[in-house]
């Protein structure tokens, strides 16, 4: 029962954890927080997927207001029958949030890559990925962060945003499995049954 009163709230849970999504994503373009940087620094490439800006910011976002539409009472009427209007809009809300599912964990799993990998520092050899053989056991091992030496800062700065990205686009995906159980819940355990008619 909880659940389901909790149904509607859940959509409106995902816009701010959306935004700060697409905040921190963009800090990730502007290393230690400064936008200038050594003209040969590059980006580490899971940045460049846009998972933060384009999956479990803008898209979310998308998704959350298109199913907060859907649980107005005043939304279009698609059938004749409330139940079956009813039914309806619980079905595409299922839709909807199984695609939320499928954005959040693409997120989170380019997120989880990219903290493993490391960040793209100058180092002693030159400019590379210094911790990608490592399989994220540069995680604990604090005295190898020194060896990237340019952009100051930057493993510890990699590693918070990303782990920030990662528990946002992890709540995102546990809210939308919420929404999904929700309105399948809904839809056949009988507030919206279509196979009472």
């Amino acid at each position: 029962m909880a659940l389901e009163t909790c149904g509607s709230c859940l959509s409106w849970l995902l816009i701010p954890l959306a935004l700060w999504s697409i905040v921190v994503n963009i800090l990730l373009y502007f290393p230690n927080g400064k936008a200038s940087h050594d003209a040969s620094y590059l980006l580490p490439n899971y940045v460049w997927y846009f998972e933060g800006i384009c999956f479990s910011g803008v898209m979310i976002l998308l998704l959350a207001v298109v199913l907060i539409t859907l649980e107005c009472s005043v939304f279009y009427r698609c059938c004749q029958s409330e139940s079956c209007n009813k039914t309806y809009r619980s079905f595409i809300s299922i839709v909807l949030a199984l695609l939320g599912v499928a954005f959040s964990g693409y997120s989170c799993i380019i997120f989880t890559l990219g903290l493993i990998q490391g960040p793209f520092c100058n180092s002693s050899g030159g400019w590379d990925y210094i911790f990608k053989d490592t399989t994220g056991g540069y995680l604990t091992d604090y005295p190898a962060w020194s060896r990237c030496t340019e952009p100051a800062n930057i493993v510890e700065w990699n590693i918070i945003l990303l782990s920030v990205l990662i528990a946002l686009s992890g709540l995102q995906l546990i809210i939308c499995s919420l929404k999904v159980a929700a309105e399948l819940k809904r839809t056949l355990c009988g507030t919206y049954s279509v196979f009472v008619q």
